[in-house]
């Protein structure tokens, strides 16, 4: 066989090349129609992410000195289980963290008012999703008001013992009526066992409720910790955007469960973002109830004290995770680690940056190992970084170093890593001991379809 022609191997090259676009484009419009089936063949948020725990809802300990009780209240749709009531016992030790939006809800103010309070008496805390109970004027204010003395008044507790939350629509008035109507029959209903159908009531565009557990000795008692979270979008921490509830019944000295739970806040869920919005009503509670039988916890330092956060950090980070894992529209989990910074908060600034980058997660969507991309990101961070001593991997490939594409980078290898469920981006910026990590999820057009109906 003669020698090909320029021209023939002009016409092969722009084959391949048309060839290898035209699988791209195929394989992006079959995902964007599995999207758009798995989207009208159910209700908005009824399909479970792919990136849900295997198994379903993990069993969680009974926590002794706490009830729960649900209850469909009709807060925004017919039927669907919308409240819940948790009633704590007498002692019980109540820490929390709220978001810092300028625009917080009526909820989150009052309970930021209430911490603190002297643990004397029973507690409760009441939540609603459908409706945020926010943006509403007085009229949010007294919609608080009304659930906090309709549950002070069925459970016998004192009004600033009762913490509220609500998740949903901005900018509509609460129907309260419809919540202080059901807590009679919520508060008759109370069971140690009903943490399961707690989780359910507070779910908007969750795709799965949200539960998490561990358990530890103190002095030879056992010691159980179990908690259960909401969030799906407008998920991007400004000390936590969700919303988590966390029960224990170990005996916890209240300033140090309250620095305790700020401090592993911020390396659970202040280091999540599915979409760089922070909600107006991220709320994080945690109730000690000391009926562990254990010792009390009076020192953070204490190896008792360390132990405790160790495995309550264990189950807040999970919690974190599974909200990342139902981002709205999600199909890839993603572990942004960035190594080398100056120091942990530049490299809180690069692994932020990445994450919540449209291109970045829109390329992770498409499976696509556009490593540039990430090159911006660090770019834009505003931490400091040098060019000649940057290095990026996905797992543990090294795609560019030294300033530039690695030696024997192989675009299939990338293309590779970028169609994993769970991926991982590493970044060492090469200046010094500081490290961070954030998890994050792709952006997909089934976000776009369930953010522009959201109100439907």
């Amino acid at each position: 066989m003669g020698k090909k022609t320029a021209k023939q191997l002009h016409d092969e090259i722009r084959k391949r090349k048309a060839d290898k676009l035209t699988r791209k484009l195929q394989k992006l419009r079959k995902r964007r129609d599995a999207e758009e089936a798995a989207a009208r063949a159910a209700p908005k948020g009824a399909t479970v992410s792919p990136l849900a725990p295997a198994g379903g809802f993990p069993p969680l300990p009974v926590i002794a000195g706490v009830d729960f009780a649900a209850a469909a209240a009709g807060v925004r749709y017919p039927g669907r289980t919308d409240v819940m009531l948790a009633r704590l016992a007498p002692g019980t030790r109540i820490a929390g963290v709220f978001t810092r939006s300028a625009t917080r809800s009526a909820a989150v103010r009052d309970g930021q008012a209430k911490l603190g309070a002297a643990p004397e008496g029973g507690a409760a805390i009441v939540v609603n999703s459908g409706n945020a109970n926010t943006f509403t004027g007085a009229a949010g204010d007294d919609a608080v008001q009304a659930i906090v003395t309709a549950a002070a008044t069925a459970l016998d507790v004192a009004p600033e013992r009762v913490f509220t939350s609500s998740t949903g629509v901005i900018g509509e008035d609460l129907p309260h009526a419809r919540i202080t109507d059901a807590l009679g029959g919520l508060a008759a209903a109370l069971s140690p066992e009903g943490i399961a159908t707690a989780a359910q009531a507070i779910m908007t565009t969750d795709t799965f409720p949200k539960g998490s557990a561990a358990e530890m000795t103190i002095a030879g008692a056992p010691v159980r910790i179990a908690g259960i979270a909401k969030g799906s979008g407008m998920i991007a921490p400004d000390m936590a955007t969700m919303l988590a509830y966390i029960f224990t019944d170990a005996a916890v000295d209240g300033a140090v469960l309250q620095a305790m739970l700020a401090r592993l806040t911020d390396r659970s869920f202040n280091r999540i973002s599915v979409d760089s919005d922070t909600s107006t009503s991220d709320t994080v509670l945690l109730a000690a109830t000391g009926q562990s039988g254990a010792p009390e916890i009076t020192d953070a330092h204490s190896p008792e004290g360390r132990a405790f956060a160790a495995t309550l950090e264990v189950v807040m980070r999970d919690l974190a995770q599974q909200i990342v894992r139902d981002g709205e529209g999600a199909t890839k989990f993603v572990e942004v680690q960035v190594t080398g910074a100056a120091d942990d908060a530049d490299a809180h600034r690069v692994a932020r940056a990445i994450a919540e980058s449209p291109l970045v997660k829109t390329a992770i969507a498409g499976e696509d190992p556009n490593w540039g991309r990430i090159v911006m990101a660090v770019g834009k961070s505003g931490a400091r970084a040098d060019r000649d001593r940057l290095a990026i991997r996905f797992g543990a490939l090294t795609v560019a170093e030294a300033g530039r594409v690695a030696p024997g980078y192989s675009d299939a290898e990338a293309a590779a890593c970028m169609r994993r469920q769970d991926l991982e981006i590493g970044v060492d910026l090469g200046l010094g001991a500081g490290a961070a990590t954030v998890w994050t999820c792709d952006l997909t057009h089934r976000y776009i379809d369930i953010n522009a109906d959201y109100r439907s």
